[in-house]
C-alpha cells in the first residue's frame, strides 16, 4: 500500500511558522503577534507590490492585513498553512483597494490576448511609467516583465505570482483564490500564454 501524501492545504502547528505563533498568541503571549507581523510583512508587502504595481498605498494595506489578523485571533483554527491564509486576506484586500480605487476593468478571464489584444493591453492602467513594448526598447527586460503581468486579469495574475515568485502548489493557490486546483492549473497556463503574446517582441529579439 502507498503511503498516502498529506494534503498541501493541511498544516501542522509545529510545522508552520505562522501557526504556532497564531496559536501561541491565542494562549496568550502577546509576543507571539509581534514575531507574526515580523515574521510575514515582507511577505505581504512582497505580494501587494507584484499584484498591485509600486502603489503608494502598500503599506496601508500592510497594515489593513494585519488588522484583519487581529480581529481573526478568537475564531482563527489552523486548517490550512499560515501563508495561504494570510495571502487569501491579502488578495481580498487588493482586489477591494483596485475597486475602490476604480482600476479594475472587467474582461472575461476566457478571452485571450489574441482574440482582442486591445481591450486585454488596456484592462490595467499601468502604474509603471512604461509599456512592455517601451521597456523593451529601451532594454529593461525586468520592467517589460512586470508591466505584462500587470497587465494580467486579477485572478490569473495571483495566480502567476504565487506559482512563479512563491512557488506554492496548486492545492495552495485554488485555497488563496477560493477556487478549485483543476481551474488553478488552467489560469496558469492561460496567464502564461497571455505574457507569452504580451512579451512577443522580447521572445522574437531572443530568438534573432
Amino acid at each position: 500500500m502507498k503511503e498516502q501524501r498529506p494534503d498541501h492545504d493541511q498544516a501542522e502547528p509545529e510545522e508552520d511558522l505562522g501557526v504556532t505563533l497564531m496559536l501561541r498568541w491565542q494562549a496568550g503571549d502577546e509576543a507571539a503577534f509581534t514575531e507574526l507581523v515580523e515574521a510575514y510583512s515582507g511577505r505581504v508587502f512582497s505580494l501587494l507590490t507584484r499584484f498591485l504595481g509600486p502603489v503608494a498605498q502598500r503599506e496601508d494595506l500592510v497594515q489593513d492585513v494585519f488588522m484583519r489578523v487581529l480581529r481573526a485571533k478568537e475564531r482563527y483554527t489552523p486548517t490550512a498553512r499560515f501563508s495561504t491564509w494570510i495571502y487569501r486576506i491579502t488578495f481580498n484586500l487588493a482586489t477591494n483597494h483596485r475597486e475602490r480605487a476604480g482600476l479594475r476593468r472587467h474582461l472575461s478571464l476566457d478571452q485571450g490576448v489574441g482574440e482582442d489584444r486591445t481591450a486585454f493591453a488596456e484592462l490595467v492602467p499601468d502604474e509603471t511609467t512604461l509599456s512592455p513594448e517601451e521597456a523593451l526598447n529601451q532594454g529593461d527586460v525586468v520592467a517589460a516583465v512586470r508591466a505584462a503581468i500587470e497587465r494580467l486579469p486579477e485572478t490569473q495574475r495571483m495566480a502567476l505570482i504565487l506559482a512563479r515568485y512563491d512557488e506554492l502548489p496548486y492545492a495552495e493557490i485554488a485555497v488563496v483564490l477560493d477556487s478549485s486546483e483543476k481551474a488553478i492549473k488552467s489560469l496558469v497556463h492561460r496567464a502564461r500564454e497571455n505574457l507569452r503574446v504580451l512579451l512577443a517582441p522580447l521572445l522574437e529579439e531572443e530568438v534573432a
